[in-house]
């Protein structure tokens, strides 16, 4: 997918060419290449026969429209990532990730709407026993809201931080269930009960990461829990996604699985007592908690 994507197969097979030849000429890629690229799509459901052309399936929707995250999926953000590991080598030698194209918010509001369901649920759990007495939540930083989403499914309030061109992406996604905030974090009344942070310190350098939590920490109305639920450096967990969520940031320029001890400090910081850190089983992640007296 990746090579077709490099190649401007994928593009020729989403527009006007509907057979191997015709994919040629509209690339630098010979017939019996385009032959067999095309194949391999087709077997991997993104195109089918039809009248002897090949046409998109709907697993190939996220291709083409970006107007609904619902439709794009995981696979574009993947490739974006991809992309982005194949440049790593030029990055660390310079310090400049590859600039990314006008459809790359799209595409990982899309991977991130996908997400694993019980990964999803795993986390807002870990967040609820955190603060079993809560009744609202802000999701900040929180991408698409699949966590928001979940968290509203559970009957709590709420609220989903964006940026305006993040809440304009969504649009209607969630419809009423969760309120979209598009702004600062730091604007919003201090008035919730858990301050939900899934996945946004692995996509952050230390200092932003610090001023974060912070920022979540003072979003706290009284009793609260800060709730960072993300792949750490703990030695603990799952390997794999450690690696894989350094590899990513170091490709991307920022980010990456920070280390237990540093993320404790922050929480700290931030004005929070009772800080811990604790496995969330099944998921390769843990939750770092930090609670107000």
């Amino acid at each position: 997918m990746w090579a077709a994507r490099r190649t401007g197969v994928l593009e020729a097979l989403l527009s006007t060419a509907g057979t191997p030849a015709a994919v040629a000429a509209a690339t630098d890629v010979s017939e019996q290449a385009a032959e067999r690229l095309t194949e391999a799509l087709a077997d991997l459901s993104f195109f089918e026969l039809v009248d002897g052309e090949y046409e998109p399936t709907n697993r190939a929707l996220g291709m083409l429209a970006k107007r609904d995250v619902r439709s794009i999926g995981s696979v574009p953000h993947e490739l974006d990532a991809l992309d982005e590991l194949t440049g790593l080598p030029e990055t660390l030698e310079t310090d400049v990730p590859p600039e990314r194209h006008d459809a790359w918010e799209a595409n990982a509001l899309g991977a991130h709407y996908a997400s694993d369901e019980q990964t999803v649920r795993a986390c807002v759990t870990a967040a609820v026993r955190a603060a079993p007495d809560a009744d609202a939540v802000v999701d900040v930083c929180g991408g698409s809201g699949v966590y928001a989403a979940e968290f509203a499914a559970r009957g709590f309030d709420a609220t989903l931080v964006t940026s305006p061109a993040t809440a304009e992406l969504l649009g209607r996604v969630h419809g009423d269930s969760v309120r979209v905030y598009e702004g600062t974090p730091a604007a919003l009344d201090p008035r919730f009960d858990v301050a939900f942070l899934g996945d946004a310190l692995s996509a952050m350098d230390p200092a932003e990461a610090r001023a974060i939590c912070s920022t979540a920490a003072d979003l706290l109305g009284g009793d609260g829990a800060v709730v960072a639920t993300d792949v750490f450096a703990d030695g603990d967990g799952d390997v794999g996604a450690t690696v894989t969520a350094e590899v990513r940031g170091l490709a991307a320029g920022h980010g990456g699985a920070h280390a237990p001890e540093p993320v404790r400090d922050w929480l700290i910081d931030a004005g929070l007592t009772d800080v811990r850190m604790a496995a969330i089983p099944g998921t390769g992640r843990s939750a770092a908690i930090g609670t107000t007296d």
